[in-house]
């Protein structure tokens, strides 16, 4: 049974996406610690009140809409996303296509074979 989980760990890939989650949850930390520690008190500086997230509009003795609260957790998610983003356009750099294989024309048929073949592939033709 345990060399058949752990057939499944690697097979499955489920080892690789749990390391995936576990450092998503830690750089998810780091980016929560920047936008509130760094970030969110240069931006309160210029917000005319330096208390805005507690921000809101009483309905009743008991009831208030809390929309500072609601406009703080927006502007945390603009930063988030845009941290994590330039993260991601940093580290991961798109793989380069390769070059398509030169091709040219079978004068018999018009198949498009390879450059290098001295034989078309559908006619069966010389191609010189």
């Amino acid at each position: 049974m345990i060399a058949e989980f752990r057939g499944f760990l690697t097979k499955t890939n489920a080892l690789a996406l749990a390391i995936g989650v576990i450092i998503g949850a830690a750089v998810g930390n780091i980016v929560s610690a920047l936008t509130a520690d760094i970030l969110m008190p240069i931006i309160s500086l210029a917000i005319p009140s330096g208390n805005w997230r507690d921000a809101k509009l009483a309905l009743t003795d008991k009831t208030a809409i809390l929309y500072g609260h609601f406009l703080g957790t927006i502007l945390d998610f603009l930063i988030i996303s845009f941290v994590v983003f330039w993260i991601v356009r940093t580290l991961v750099k798109p793989v380069p296509e390769p070059a398509p294989e030169p091709m040219k024309k079978c004068p018999e048929c018009l198949e498009m074979v390879p450059a290098a073949a001295r034989r078309c592939r559908a006619c069966a033709s010389a191609i010189g």
